[in-house]
């Protein structure tokens, strides 16, 4: 009997494991995941000297030690606060119009016929296999004819550039997905395309639309590479005026802590914000009726 017991023991929790093994598994993963993020958060918390002297991990037994002194240091600082100031200049001009144009232009390329509206298609699917490191060199020379190299505008026109062609490329699919019949009804009510795009397809894209919009600003907002060939110092993005703080990493940890931990806090609320935008834009394309 107490075997019988026993064994009815094991195999209700043999039942539970194999039921939860992928949260378990996915809970492990998170914790890992997210260890990166706690260390960052932590050192930012500590002074320099604390910093040099000992890992993070050791400032949890003793947390008196933790002190907002490098934030307040961080932002008293000029050159970091216009730095954040041009991430937002750059980042928030970049998505609004790459998402702007493109959902246009998908609309044209999905619902309005013309010649050469294939080949055109075409083109742009290639372009998005072009590097961006061909254009750096023709295009800073462009820049410096145009009197805008080294400025935002010059480094929010190459985002720009280099994100339309997937944006376009994303809604366009999307866009085409939507029933015919639905168009020529709105047609057949008297709507131009003005009207059948901002009232009828501008509302079914939003899930795409939204997940373009993550993807976009999350790419711009974490760029360096093109800021700091395109952009003065003065001009320059937090990532690029964080990197100028690692030539002097001893006496500015206190100051690159707080600051790469900022640079990743706008990402991770605009992500937790919009999961659900992301994964429906995500699994929207793939469905089709």
């Amino acid at each position: 009997m107490v075997q019988v017991k026993t064994w009815g023991k094991t195999k209700r929790a043999l039942s539970f494991m194999q039921k939860r093994a992928i949260d378990i598994i996915m809970l492990v993963v998170a914790v890992f995941w997210l260890i990166p993020t706690v260390g960052l958060f932590v050192q930012s918390l500590r002074t320099g000297a604390d910093i040099g002297q000992s890992g993070w991990w050791t400032a949890l037994a003793n947390p008196r030690t933790l002190t907002l002194n490098s934030y307040i240091r961080l932002l008293s600082e000029p050159t970091m606060l216009r730095a954040l100031k041009n991430t937002f200049i750059i980042t928030i001009p970049s998505t609004v119009f790459v998402v702007g144009i493109a959902a246009l232009a998908a609309y044209a390329l999905a619902w309005i016929p013309f010649k050469g509206r294939e080949a055109l298609f075409l083109v742009i699917v290639g372009l998005q296999v072009v590097p961006t490191q061909m254009a750096f060199i023709p295009a800073a020379q462009i820049f410096r004819l145009m009197g805008i190299f080294g400025t935002v505008q010059g480094v929010i026109l190459f985002h720009l550039a280099f994100g339309l062609p997937f944006a376009i490329f994303l809604l366009r699919n999307f866009l085409g997905n939507v029933p015919r019949a639905l168009l020529e009804a709105a047609q057949m009510d008297g709507a131009g395309h003005l009207l059948m795009f901002w009232r009828i397809l501008l509302p079914l894209a939003m899930p795409a639309i939204a997940s373009l919009s993550i993807f976009q600003f999350l790419w711009v907002w974490n760029d360096m590479m093109i800021a700091l060939i395109f952009a003065e110092p003065v001009n320059a993005p937090l990532t690029t005026a964080i990197f100028s703080q690692m030539r002097n990493f001893a006496s500015n940890v206190d100051v690159i802590a707080p600051g790469a931990f900022l640079q990743m806090l706008v990402p991770l609320i605009i992500f937790f914000l919009f999961q659900r935008q992301l994964v429906q834009g995500i699994l929207g394309g793939s469905i089709k009726d």
